[in-house]
């Protein structure tokens, strides 16, 4: 090998130029002419949407504007810029777990009695810890110098102590996506993680919370499935409820993912599923739609269950459920009623009650006596589809 001699690749084109336009080349890949025709780069123009790391900012994103532009000015891309929008993903970080070891031993005692000794915090795997909940034994097997380890317990278990970080093998923190699939199912971990929070920023990962998720999940299930595994659907006209709490889910679901704000678009569906099992609903015009939208979200389950109901293409490419605004219309109105400013009790009236049939109704309601008697009414305040509010003295 030493004697051997390599040229010198002096060609960085493709891991420069290369790298940074490859979404041109992508509109005409067959072209062996040019990079790509008029023609395609007319039809396709520039990128609808970039999702990326901030890592890009200085890298990639660099390169391709400076490309792009380049391209743009010899005539080559019809447009000047390369991407039409740019979304940072926020950083998923890490929960790290400490044990605290007293000075000049092997002892370590727990988060909550370390105050009395001298102790120095030590990184522990976070996959050995449950809820904070040190497995000694499990410690002891995972470095052989903890083997003989010993340790000052509060009421029978080792506390460990916490902080947010970047996930890395340094802090012992990281999580493996696949030990989380197998346990919970992929759409769990995919739920979890819109879940956590915003998009764009980042969000501390705790295993602990991912239960709720999973939960979720088998509620979804329930509504379809009974216990012996017999599909529950029904042909049965829906309530006005059922109607009600589906389209309100479309409508928020379609405007969240717009907006890609996913973890917002979950907690609806999490109030939509625990709505429909309040109602008892098992009606098919109102959980097949509900599979449509909730696939982009859990594709598994919806598939599953999609082809339990008997359909035999994919949910996936199922017709996007139309929102339907008369659904949403209040037949009713609660309205708190309120005495100098306190709510004392609610009333519900029409949705189309006049403000002096609703005045009416308030003042002659049973329960509104005991808060008028032997006083003068000097106004009465009417929010249209809010609030009463009844000036006494």
């Amino acid at each position: 090998m030493e004697n051997k001699k390599y040229p010198l690749e002096l060609n960085t084109m493709p891991g420069f130029a290369g790298s940074s336009a490859y979404y041109l080349r992508y509109q005409d890949p067959h072209n062996d002419e040019a990079l790509v025709s008029n023609e395609a780069n007319e039809y396709w123009r520039n990128v609808d949407l970039y999702i990326g790391g901030t890592e890009h900012a200085t890298g990639h994103l660099i390169y391709s504007r400076f490309w792009n532009k380049f391209l743009h000015d010899i005539g080559v891309s019809c447009e000047d810029e390369p991407f039409k929008k740019l979304i940072n993903q926020g950083m998923i970080q890490g929960r790290s777990n400490f044990v605290y070891r007293i000075a000049g031993t092997n002892k370590f005692v727990s988060l909550n009695l370390k105050d009395s000794y001298e102790t120095q915090p030590l990184h522990v795997d976070v996959n050995i810890v449950a809820n904070d909940v040190l497995d000694v034994e499990a410690f002891r097997k995972w470095r052989p110098e903890f083997e003989t380890a010993e340790f000052i317990l509060e009421d029978g278990k080792y506390i460990c102590g916490w902080t947010v970080e970047k996930m890395g093998k340094r802090y012992h923190n990281v999580v493996n996506p696949d030990d989380i699939a197998h346990k919970y199912g992929a759409d769990t971990l995919r739920l979890y993680e819109m879940f956590l929070g915003p998009l764009e920023q980042s969000k501390p990962w705790d295993t602990a919370g991912i239960e709720g998720v999973h939960k979720f999940l088998r509620k979804v299930w329930r509504l379809f499935i009974d216990k012996d595994g017999n599909l529950k659907l029904t042909n049965e006209q829906p309530s006005p409820e059922e109607l009600k709490t589906l389209h309100r889910t479309i409508k928020k679901t379609g405007e969240d993912i717009e907006r890609f704000s996913f973890n917002t678009a979950v907690s609806s569906f999490m109030i939509c599923i625990n709505e429909l099992t309040d109602l008892k609903c098992s009606t098919r015009t109102i959980l097949e739609p509900l599979l449509i939208i909730l696939a982009p979200f859990a594709p598994h389950i919806c598939e599953e269950l999609w082809h339990r109901t008997g359909r035999r293409t994919s949910v996936c490419t199922a017709e996007w459920v139309e929102f339907n605004p008369d659904y949403l219309v209040e037949s009713a109105i609660e309205y708190p009623v309120s005495f100098n400013g306190k709510m004392r009790f609610k009333l519900e009236m029409p949705a189309n009650a006049s403000v002096a049939d609703i005045e009416k109704a308030a003042l002659t309601n049973e329960q509104a006596q005991k808060w008028t008697e032997g006083k003068q009414v000097k106004k009465i305040i009417v929010v249209p589809n809010k609030i009463i509010n009844i000036v006494v003295a």
